[in-house]
C-alpha cells in the first residue's frame, strides 16, 4: 500500500518559540481554516484533530475544515464513553458521506484518570479500555446491521438499535488506537485497524510490530502500523541539529508557553517507554533524537528525527521496511513546517517507499 503522511491542526495560533501542544488555547476559525489549507496542499493525506478534556469539539474542527479543504482526510481523536455507541456510529457514518470517505477516528481511553474526570468520567483506565472495546463491538454492529440487533454487555445494552446510514467506507472508516498497556494492547487487537506508536528505536519497533501482530492474528486480522515523530529539518545537517538544540533550550527555557517541568513524569506506559529510551542515550540509530521527549516527560509525539530532508526520509523508509505504513509527522514551529514537509520531506517519502514497493514487487 502507497505510504501515508499525517499531521495535526490546531484550532488557535501557538505562543513560544517551540510548539508541543496545538489543541488547547480557545479557537480561532481564520488560522484553522489556513492551518487546514496549508496540510491540504501540502499533500498530507490526514491531520489530526487532537481531544482534551478543555479543547474544542473535535468533530465540529474537522466539519470546518473539511468545508474549506479540497481533499485532506481527518483522524479524529474519539474518547468513548461520552455518547452512546449507536450515536457515534450514525454520527461517524453521517460524517464519512457528507464528505465522501474524509475521516478516520483514533480511539483513545484518555490520558490520565486526572484529564477524564474533567468530563466526568471516573472509570479507571483499564475499565476504560474495556469499555471502549465494547463501544466499539456496538458501532460496527450498528455499522453492519442491515436488520435492527440487541446487544447487551458488562457496560452498553441496546435493544432493536438500527442505522439508516451505513459508511461510505467499506467496511468503515479507518480506526487507529495507540497505547502500551495490556488492556489498550487487547483493545486494538481485536477492533483496530491502525496500531499508532510514538517514534522509537529500530529495532524496539521491529519487536512491537512482531508482537502486535501475532495478537491480532489471534482474531484474524492483520493490522497496519503508524509512527510519530518531529522531524527537524535544515539544508545541512549541522544547521539541522543547531536548530534542534535551540529547540530544546526553548522548551526548557522557564517561564516560556512552552516550558515544562524536566521532573515532569509521563502520562501512560507510551511515555515511559520514551523515557526509558531517553535515559539509554540522546540518539539512536543516528537521527532519532530523545532530549525534547526527556525534557517534556514524553508528552505527545516528541521522539526527534533530525537532519537534512533527504537523510530524514531515508531514516523514515527503514521503519516503513519493517512494516509501518503510516507517519504522523508535526514539527516545532507548527504552520511553517507543515509547507516545509510539504516542500521537502513527503515528496522524498513518497518517492523512496515507492521505490521500495517496486523492487518487493520485482
Amino acid at each position: 500500500m502507497p505510504v501515508r503522511v499525517i499531521g495535526m491542526i490546531g484550532v488557535a495560533p501557538p505562543s513560544g518559540e517551540a510548539t508541543v501542544h496545538i489543541i488547547k488555547g480557545g479557537i480561532s476559525p481564520p488560522y484553522l481554516k489556513s492551518y487546514a489549507q496549508a496540510h491540504d496542499r501540502a499533500g498530507f493525506d490526514l491531520a489530526l484533530v487532537g481531544y482534551t478534556a478543555s479543547s474544542a469539539e473535535g468533530f465540529l474542527v474537522a466539519q470546518y475544515a473539511a468545508h474549506h479543504t479540497e481533499r485532506l482526510g481527518f483522524l479524529i481523536a474519539h474518547r468513548p464513553g461520552f455518547v452512546a455507541p449507536t450515536l457515534a456510529a450514525r454520527k461517524i457514518a453521517t460524517f464519512d458521506h457528507l464528505t465522501e470517505g474524509r475521516i478516520a477516528l483514533h480511539v483513545i481511553a484518555g490520558a490520565s484518570d486526572a484529564e477524564q474526570h474533567g468530563d466526568g468520567d471516573f472509570a479507571l483506565k483499564e475499565e476504560r479500555y474495556r469499555r471502549a472495546a465494547e463501544y466499539l463491538e456496538v458501532m460496527k454492529l450498528a455499522w453492519s446491521s442491515e436488520r435492527r440487533f440487541d446487544f447487551a454487555g458488562e457496560f452498553y445494552k441496546v435493544r432493536g438499535a438500527k442505522s439508516d446510514v451505513h459508511p461510505f467506507q467499506k467496511p468503515h472508516p479507518p480506526l487507529f488506537f495507540g497505547g502500551s498497556s495490556d488492556g489498550a494492547l487487547a483493545m486494538g487487537a481485536r477492533h483496530c485497524d491502525v496500531f499508532a506508536m510514538f517514534g522509537e528505536p529500530l529495532a524496539a519497533t521491529a519487536q512491537r510490530v512482531a508482537e502486535f501482530k501475532a495478537r491480532a492474528a489471534a482474531y484474524g486480522r492483520t493490522p497496519t502500523f503508524n509512527m510519530s515523530f518531529r522531524p527537524i529539518l535544515a539544508d545541512t545537517e549541522g544547521k539541522a541539529w543547531d536548530r534542534a538544540r535551540r529547540i530544546l533550550a526553548s522548551v526548557q527555557k522557564p517561564g516560556d508557553p512552552a516550558g515544562f517541568d524536566n521532573a515532569r513524569k509521563p502520562l501512560d506506559q507510551s511515555g515511559r517507554r520514551l523515557l526509558d529510551f531517553a535515559a539509554q542515550g540522546e540518539t539512536h540509530d543516528e537521527r532519532l533524537w530523545m532530549p525534547i521527549a526527556e525534557a517534556t516527560g514524553a508528552v505527545g509525539n516528541t521522539s526527534c528525527l533530525v537532519g537534512t530532508p533527504e537523510q530524514v526520509a531515508r531514516a523514515m523508509l527503514e521503519y516503513y521496511k519493517l512494516g509501518v505504513r503510516s507517519f504522523l509527522i508535526r514539527g516545532f514551529d507548527p504552520f511553517e513546517d507543515t509547507i516545509d514537509f510539504g516542500r521537502e520531506l513527503i515528496p522524498r517519502l513518497r518517492a523512496g517507499a515507492a521505490e521500495l514497493d517496486r523492487a518487493k514487487a520485482a
